[in-house]
């Protein structure tokens, strides 16, 4: 029952948002030029509870719709293990203590920003997705919070390297979404959900797919421009969205979708965690 409530929370969403947050967080500490290590355990324990509400709340409301998915139709609030009251008041309980920490520990921005991204998660998104080829663009603004979250949670403030991760984020996750929607595009057809390679073609969304890569690549030469990160972080982060691009425009030949959209799903992960470790190390490097 345990690893049916743990399923809930979708742990590799928190996971993924975790290794953003601590990049965010540590390429903040080098204003500060030290590490508050429990600044960074408050901030991660609560924004990993935060996060497992707001997706056991998303579970719920999608229960109808995942039940007409092949990859969703076996979760535990479709086949009726985990009884719907049961799982809000889980989310319930995650939600009021990952807030709670997260004032205690933090500070009122950062707080704002975690009730904001839990908002927009659940409502904003959970309508745009139903409704609109845009939803996706919605979901990638609640997923850019939870970095800049981090990032404010040691600087308190809104400024230029917060404004950066919200766009490197948002920039980072739409390729990186659109490539599941094109994998997994039989169960988004079959549920009626509007994602961009259902309404509008796989064509569209590799063309999509290029002109994100290439709004992630300029936005992370930024950093350094503007002098939050070394040369070396230039260079790398130059050399991750060149390669992301050139796996892209081999979409553009490759004869089977499925399979060149399912690589640059795996390419993104990897680019996710390599751009995560580059902000963390890159910003503490001279």
């Amino acid at each position: 029952m345990f690893k049916q409530y743990y399923h809930l929370t979708k742990p590799g969403i928190i996971y993924g948002n975790l290794i953003t947050t601590s990049a965010g967080f540590l390429l903040a500490s080098t204003s500060k030029n030290r590490i508050q290590f429990m600044l960074l355990v408050g901030t991660l324990l609560s924004i990993a509870l935060i996060i497992g509400s707001a997706c056991t709340v998303n579970n719920y409301i999608d229960r109808k719709i995942d039940a007409k998915m092949a990859r969703t139709k076996k979760r535990a609030l479709v086949i009726g293990t985990i009884p719907a009251s049961r799982a809000i008041a889980f989310a319930i309980i995650l939600g009021f203590s990952g807030f709670i920490i997260l004032g205690l520990y933090t500070n009122f921005l950062t707080l704002c920003l975690g009730v904001m991204a839990y908002f927009v998660y659940i409502v904003p998104y959970g309508i745009a997705k139903r409704r609109s080829v845009h939803g996706t663009a919605v979901g990638s603004v609640a997923g850019a919070l939870p970095p800049v979250a981090g990032y404010c949670a040691v600087t308190n403030n809104l400024d230029g390297g917060a404004l950066l991760l919200l766009l490197l984020l948002v920039f980072w996750q739409m390729p990186h979404f659109y490539a599941i929607a094109m994998f997994r595009y039989k169960d988004y057809k079959a549920a009626g959900l509007p994602v961009l390679p259902v309404k509008k073609g796989t064509m569209a969304a590799k063309i999509q797919i290029l002109l994100y890569i290439v709004a992630f690549t300029v936005t992370g030469s930024l950093f350094t421009v503007t002098g939050y990160t070394n040369v070396i972080f230039l260079v790398v982060i130059m050399g991750l969205g060149l390669s992301w691009l050139y796996k892209g425009v081999q979409g553009f030949s490759a004869l089977d979708d499925k399979k060149w959209a399912r690589g640059m799903f795996f390419y993104s992960l990897i680019v996710n965690l390599s751009m995560s470790l580059l902000l963390a190390v890159g910003a503490l490097l001279p």
